[in-house]
């Protein structure tokens, strides 16, 4: 299972997300609104999930979720 979220800051959430191995992220989006679209397509695809309207907008990231990270 993939988490899938957004933020301003993408090291300070890598790190409060407990610095998953397989981290990845996109962006800087262009508009919040793009931002926004590109999480809810993300959320909608089998085998992921994530908190909508998280900590900021600019990158879109993405990690497995496993039992030494946090969501």
């Amino acid at each position: 299972m993939l988490y899938v979220g957004l933020t301003d800051d993408p090291q300070r959430r890598r790190e409060e997300h407990g610095n998953p191995k397989d981290w990845q992220q996109t962006g800087p989006f262009p508009q919040e609104a793009a931002a926004h679209e590109w999480e809810r397509q993300q959320i909608r695809l089998p085998g992921r999930r994530g908190w909508p309207r998280g900590s900021g907008w600019r990158f879109g990231y993405w990690y497995t979720i496993t039992l030494d990270t946090r969501q």
